[in-house]
């Protein structure tokens, strides 16, 4: 299993996001949490945001698809996207996440 993390300022566009993502068998589960606040150099400046922070359960068969739409579908022009593997995962909750995953109606 892998685990991503993106961020979106409004919590409608996580929302949003998190809704396709699984409507879409890309994630087996999204979890929005915020508001937080970002601190970050943008274009040559320092900039402060408020913002949702979407952590995104995935197979790893779904990476390269899952990747790709939110390339396509996020709404920053340079969406964060940092993803790690997961290193124990309950094979309960992992043949869950493979079973919730996978669909012929993609």
């Amino acid at each position: 299993m892998l685990i991503a993390w993106t961020t979106v300022a409004k919590r409608e566009q996580a929302d949003t996001l998190a809704t396709h993502l699984i409507t879409a068998h890309l994630a087996a589960c999204v979890q929005i949490e915020g508001p937080l606040r970002s601190v970050y150099r943008w274009e040559g400046k320092v900039e402060t945001s408020e913002e949702y922070r979407l952590t995104i359960k995935f197979v790893e068969s779904r990476a390269a698809a899952l990747e790709a739409y939110i390339s396509a579908h996020h709404p920053y022009e340079n969406p964060e996207w940092i993803v790690v593997r997961a290193e124990h995962v309950a094979e309960k909750y992992l043949s869950w996440a493979v079973a919730v995953s996978t669909s012929s109606t993609l």
